[in-house]
Formats: structure tokens, sequence, C-alpha cells
């Protein structure tokens, strides 16, 4: 929401200084995005009247001209058509900088003649598109005057964020309400700020314009009143102005009348040109398949749930979004139909999600514009157009009724610091409240104005209080704390996370934190997205991130483009899909890539080394012993899916469903696709997935190290090529349960000595005794069960 400080003004009695307003602003809640100041880029331009003007001797589309910008004629060599000996228009002189392009005026030689500045267009000064030639004023501009000055530019415009439930303050007479309230100056009357002496409907002659509802939910009221024999032209002004500063492009002064509505008093209007109707207007349900051209120039297919304005023969508003080309009004308007109507704010936003369709009546609709003002707009809309057109009003009609019940909330002063932590008195509870529209009876019981829809019950009252009085003057008062150790409050799945954050960070990779939203190119190549948002904040933020993958490695991307020759991310976060019952999913996940060197080059160890399979496995493996996922039992089954390189990927399980992490080489065409060199390696640990502890409470078990030495025998075996070495392993592990505890390889070989079609595989076994040592004959026996065991796979000991 954008407005200038002058706009502002006009509806608040204020001598505060410019930066009291804006820290007002934000303390009421009303955030402040940001203030810029025109005059100050266009400071160094200056009003100058071109002396003569001659030829360039060595170019046939640039002239000579002489320029008196207050100190004297200036020669200026200039390309515009329009210049000419006495025109009047604005001239930057050497050292300013021009805001289109940034750059620094100079003296320069042009086509071996001498240029002592320029004489600028509207585009290159940022206030407006012609180009075509340099900006002409009026002749009795001063010469010499700072052209911001004189042009009334040098009006800060406040840029201020409106969150949706202060549908209040989509105009600029809201915000003035909300600052008068904090005590910033007093709200002028709204007929005083219109130079009307009331806000009764304007009175008319002629027959009131055949307009009706007949879609009372999607529009329950429709008013209107027409103006014959008006002149469309440029609007006044001040008006240009308002419009201008705050991004909008005059069109003429019917349309600049809705616009400048629509901001000052968060009022949509709209104004059909009579003589394109073909009948009376209806609100009305569109038919499924019914088209209309809107403003835009887009054509927009509707269906039977949207709002529409038609007459007999077809559509011309996406009612209370935007309106149709057709009946638009033009330079040559004499008759117009003025409609002020109220739509629901459901309909409006399903509306425009439908259609994708965005606009600034839709922003002041959905959040749900007041009910109560429909005779009030149509009237300062009314009394706007026979001002600056001329013309003749007809009666008013009144189709519909608008929902203008006014709620009562009982209400308790003592409320604010039960609930809000400060103790107002109540004089000034009902001061503040008085301000903003409330009405306070005796007994406290209080009545929403008819602008405040988000207002239901107490506590909302009490926001209203707090706000305005003040968020800074609420006390710090610590909760009071309960004697003896403190009960934690973290879930399990809680402790998981942090377990694994902080393993990961103390593995030496470095956690990245990315949207979970991606567009739907980085979703492709891991199966798209089930969600895709429908009205999204970019094309490059359209769908729920199926996989963490896309955003980590459109990061190491970010990184290795900025020179990193090492990138070892992570990130904890959420993946989403579609459940069996059409419900959304979500599932916490660690995922991580690792790009570049493993191990840069260097004397000792020769050649740079790359990350490989290997390195994903053995940090899959410790992050999800941090996690506290029993390692010791899980299994590796497959490969971890397309985006992985075949051969060079597995997933770790808990028998044959239930997976807890995939890993492995990026397939090369997947690092390509974001534009990675070299072999990447990444993993996905699906946290959601790892068993909870059984047991409650949160004391660790008793550390009881053995009391005995455990002691360790390696065997080789001939096994199949295609043996996987953990299933050795794991047959190894599980040869006696009571004795060994733990099993791993050790080496690997193929070659001479080992016959075609085999390999060695060779794994340290490690035994525990209890109360006394192994004898020869036990480890024996532990040794033939290992050897029975891996002869169930095929495998042979070697002699």
């Amino acid at each position: 929401m954008k407005f200038t400080l002058s706009w502002l003004k006009e509806h608040l009695e204020t001598d505060a200084a410019l930066d009291a307003i804006l820290v007002a602003l934000t303390d009421i809640g009303l955030e402040v995005e940001g203030v810029e100041n025109a005059a100050e880029k266009l400071a160094g331009f200056r009003i100058a009247r071109v002396l003569t003007a001659a030829p360039h001797p060595q170019a046939d589309k640039l002239q000579v001209l002489s320029v008196d910008a207050g100190d004297g004629p200036l020669q200026v060599v200039c390309g515009a058509p329009n210049a000419r000996a006495g025109l009047v228009g604005v001239f930057g002189s050497p050292g300013t900088t021009v805001p289109a392009n940034g750059m620094v005026l100079r003296v320069a030689a042009i086509r071996g003649v001498e240029s002592n500045g320029m004489m600028c267009s509207s585009r290159e000064l940022e206030l407006g598109d012609d180009h075509e030639g340099i900006i002409e004023l009026a002749d009795d501009a001063p010469v010499g005057m700072a052209y911001a000055a004189w042009a009334q530019l040098d009006d800060p415009v406040i840029d201020v964020s409106i969150t949706p439930n202060r549908q209040d303050c989509m105009g600029v007479r809201g915000i003035a309400r909300d600052l008068a309230a904090k005590g910033l100056g007093t709200l002028k009357p709204l007929g005083a700020v219109y130079r009307m002496t009331s806000l009764a409907p304007i009175p008319g002659d002629g027959p009131a314009p055949d307009v009706r509802t007949d879609d009372a939910e999607g529009c329950p009221a429709f008013y209107a009143q027409g103006v014959s024999g008006l002149k469309n032209g440029a609007a006044p002004v001040w008006m240009s102005r308002f419009l201008k500063a705050i991004g909008q492009k005059p069109i003429s002064v019917l349309v600049d009348i809705t616009n400048f509505v629509s901001v000052d008093l968060g009022r949509p209007l709209h104004v059909y040109d009579k003589a394109t109707l073909k009948s009376g207007l209806v609100a009305r349900k569109a038919k499924d398949g019914e088209q209309v051209l809107a403003l835009n120039g887009k054509t927009y297919t509707l269906d039977s749930s949207m709002t529409v304005i038609a007459d007999d023969e077809a559509v011309h508003d996406i009612g209370g979004i935007m309106g149709g080309e057709h009946s638009g009004v033009s330079d040559g308007t004499t008759d117009v139909i003025i409609e002020c109507a109220y739509f629901d704010p459901a309909h409006i936003a399903r509306t425009g999600q439908k259609l994708g369709l965005t606009s600034d009546a839709r922003q002041r609709f959905e959040r749900g514009v007041d009910p109560a003002f429909l005779d009030d707009g149509l009237a300062i809309a009314t009394k706007l157009v026979l001002d600056h057109c001329g013309g003749t009003a007809s009666a008013i009609t009144r189709a519909g009724t608008p929902p203008v019940e006014k709620r009562s909330v009982g209400y308790d002063p003592d409320l604010a610091g039960y609930l809000g932590g400060l103790a107002i008195p109540q004089d000034r509870q009902r001061a503040i409240l008085e301000r903003l529209g409330f009405e306070v009876s005796v007994d406290w019981s209080i009545t929403v104005p008819t602008w405040r829809r988000d207002v239901q019950g107490a506590a909302d009252i009490v926001e209203e209080v707090i706000r305005i009085e003040g968020l800074n003057n609420v006390p710090s008062t610590p909760l009071p704390r309960v004697p003896g150790v403190a009960r934690p409050t973290a879930t399990p799945l809680q402790m998981i996370e942090r377990r694994a954050r902080r393993a990961a960070a103390a593995r030496g990779l470095n956690e990245a934190i990315n949207w979970s939203f991606i567009s739907e190119a980085e979703a492709a190549p891991f199966g798209g997205g089930d969600w895709t948002l429908a009205n999204p904040i970019s094309e490059d933020m359209k769908v729920m991130r199926p996989t963490l993958l896309a955003g980590l490695l459109s990061a190491a991307r970010r990184n290795a483009d900025r020179g990193a020759s090492a990138i070892r991310l992570f990130e904890l976060g959420r993946r989403y899909f579609r459940g069996a019952d059409g419900a959304s999913s979500e599932h916490l996940t660690l995922g991580l890539v690792m790009a570049g060197d493993k191990r840069s080059r260097g004397w000792q160890g020769g050649k740079a080394q790359s990350f490989d399979a290997f390195d994903a496995k053995a940090e899959v493996i410790a992050l999800l012993a941090a996690a506290g996922a029993p390692v010791a039992k899980l299994q590796m089954m497959g490969e971890a899916g397309s985006a992985y390189h075949p051969g060079q990927s597995g997933t770790l399980r808990l028998g044959p469903k239930t997976v807890l992490a995939a890993y492995g080489v990026l397939h090369p065409s997947l690092a390509r696709t974001f534009d990675l060199d070299g072999t990447v390696v990444a993993a996905e640990l699906y946290l959601d997935a790892i068993p909870l502890p059984k047991k409650s409470g949160f004391m660790r078990a008793p550390y009881a190290p053995p009391a005995l030495q455990a002691v360790t025998r390696d065997f080789a075996f001939l096994v199949p090529e295609a043996l996987e070495a953990e299933a050795l392993v794991r047959a190894a592990r599980g040869a006696d349960k009571e004795r060994i505890v733990d099993a791993r390889l050790f080496d690997v070989f193929a070659g001479q000595g080992v016959p075609e079609g085999q390999k060695s595989l060779a794994i340290e076994v490690t035994l525990q005794p209890d109360d006394k040592s192994f004898t020869d004959e036990e480890l024996k026996a532990v040794a033939d069960r290992v050897v029975t065991a891996a002869s169930k796979l095929g495998a042979v000991l070697r002699g």
C-alpha cells in the first residue's frame, strides 16, 4: 500500500515530522517497507529555457542549443525532435546523475561539438514512458528553479505492508484514522476532505440506471448512479500527481477517479460507458464456458461459481476483480453508469485463485470492504465526476441489501492487563477505541464499526488497545519457574532432529536453509511434486518440494559459481507428498550433497580426490547412528533410484519396507541439469522412519564396560563376484549372537590366485567374553559357526 505524505495529510491534520510518522506506523502494526522521495534523485535538475537552436555541423539529427538554466547561456547538444528556441524544459547540469540509467553527466564533445549537460525526457527522469522528445513545461515556469520543487515532487512516498486482517487500512483514510488514534493528529471529517457539505447522496434528474443483482451470495448489493452529458479528458493535476507518485499511470479522468477513490478510501468502483451496453446490468452467476475480454487484454473462461456483471448479450465485468474491455470508457464517452457494489470476500478470493487474476480491486474486496459505505462511496464518486467532467446525475438504483448488521462485543477493561500484559486506565482505553471508530457504552458493550470485519471478540479489542498504546510499553515479565528440574518438552522426533543437526555440523557439513517451494523444472528430475501452488510467489517457487536435494543442488551450484572447491552441505526440513487419503503428508528429512574436492591436491597426497558413493554411505551411517537408529541392524538393499548413478547407489533399510536412507553418486544427467561438474554425491535420511525408543524417561543407560578384553578373529572367503559384502558381514555377525558383538569387512581382492568369477572378502569378527576368557574349544566352535553361516551364501574359506 503506497501513498505520499501530502496525500496522508489530506485526511490527517498533523504537524508530525516524517520520521515520527514512520515510527508510529510500525508501532501500530503497519510495517513501513520503504520510503522514496523523487526530489532526492532529481536534485540538480533545473528548469531551463532554450534560447537558440541550430543544426549540428556534423550530424543531421542533432542540434546545438543555447540553454539558460539561471546561470547564463550554456551550449548543449540535443537529439530531441521537439527541441527549439523558446522551449522551457528540464536541464541536467554536469555532475548530475540521470535517474533512469545512473549516468553522471559531464562536459563532453559530441561529434566534435562541446556539450555542457542534457535537456531531459520524462523517461530519463523516471517520470513516465515518453522518450520521443524532451519535457515541455509551461512558458511561465520559473527558469533556474529546482524542477522537483516547482513540480511539487518533494513529497515522500511511503510503502506500508498491510496484513490480510487490516482491510480498513487498504485506503489512505484508514491509515490516517489509526495514526490519529495513536495521537499524531486529528482525523479530518470526510466531507471536508472532499469539499462536500454532507455525504448525502447526490440528487439526480431522470430515470435511475437499470441494474439488479440475481446473485445474493456473490453480490449482495449493487448500487449505481448515472451521469449523462459529461466530457472525459485528463484528470486534474493534483489527482494525476498522487497517482503517478504511487506508480499508477493516469489514463483519463473517469478511470483515474475510480483508481483514486480505491486507494484513498479503500472503496473500489467501476464506470461503464452506457453507449456500449445493450440493456440493463445484472450481477449474476457466470455460465460454464462463458468468456470475457478483461481490461488487461486477456480473455478469461468463467464457470458457474463466479460472479459477473452482464447485460442481455455479454459479460462486461468479472465482479469485484476486473472490468471488461468492451464496456470501458474512452475519450468519446458522454454517458456513464457508476457502479458501487459489495462483493462477498470468499467468492472474490476463490474466483481470483481460479483465474490466476490479481488486481487492486480484488485485494480490497477479498479482505472485505466496508458494506455500509455504498451510498457514501457512490456520492463521492459522482461528485468527482460532476466536478471534473460536468454532466447531469441521474437518480440512484439500490439493488439488494448489504450486510451492515453491527456486532457488539462484551468487554472488560481489565483484560488489557490480563491478556495484553499492560494495565491501561479505562478513560484511555475508551478514548483509543472511540478514535478508531468503535462505539463504547457505559457498561463497556462495544459496537464494532462496519469497516472492521476482523474484530470478533474481546481479545481483538485488547489487541486494538495494546497496539495503539504501544507494544513497546508492555513490560517483559518472566514466566514463573517451577522448583526443581524442569521437565523436558521436546518430542522424541524433535530430539532426533537436534541430534542429527549437531552431528552433521560436527562432521564438517555446512547447514543450508532453502525454501520449501521449488520450480517445476527442479522437481521434474525427482518425479515432480504432488502439490502445485495455485497462487505461487513466483514461477520459480510453484511446487512444494518432494525432495531436499533440489534446493541443495541449487545451493551447491551457487557455491561452485563463486569459486568453492569443496562443497559439503546439509539441510534439515520437510518433504511434501499427497497421502493415500489425498491429504497433505510431510516427512522430516535430512539431505546432504558433497561435490568438488574431498581432498585438495598437495605434495604429500598427490592429485585432488573426488567424493564417491562410500563417502556418502559413511556420512549416512554416522548420522543415522547419531540420530539413534539401530545401525547394526541396517540392511543395504537395492539402488536408490533414477536420480542416482546406476550401480553406485543404495538404500539402508530395517527390513524390506522401512527405508531409512538413500545415498550414492548423483546421475551425471541430473548433475548437468544443475550445472555441476565432476562427481557429485548425495543422500537423504528419512528421520521420521527411525523407530522411536520404547522406554520413557531421559536417563541414560549406566556405563558398564566389559571386564574382559575382546577377542578378534580374521576370516578370508572366496565368494561369487555378485555377492554383496554386506550379506557376508551380516551372516558372520549372526552366526553366534551371544558371543559375536561386531563384524566388519577389511579387505576385498580379485586377481591372481582368485578363480575367475569370484572375489576374496576378508572380515574381522569381534567376540566379547562375559565372566571368563574363551577357551580354544569355544573359539573354534564360534569360528566353525561363522564358516557354516558363510557357506550358506556360497562362500568358501580360503586356505
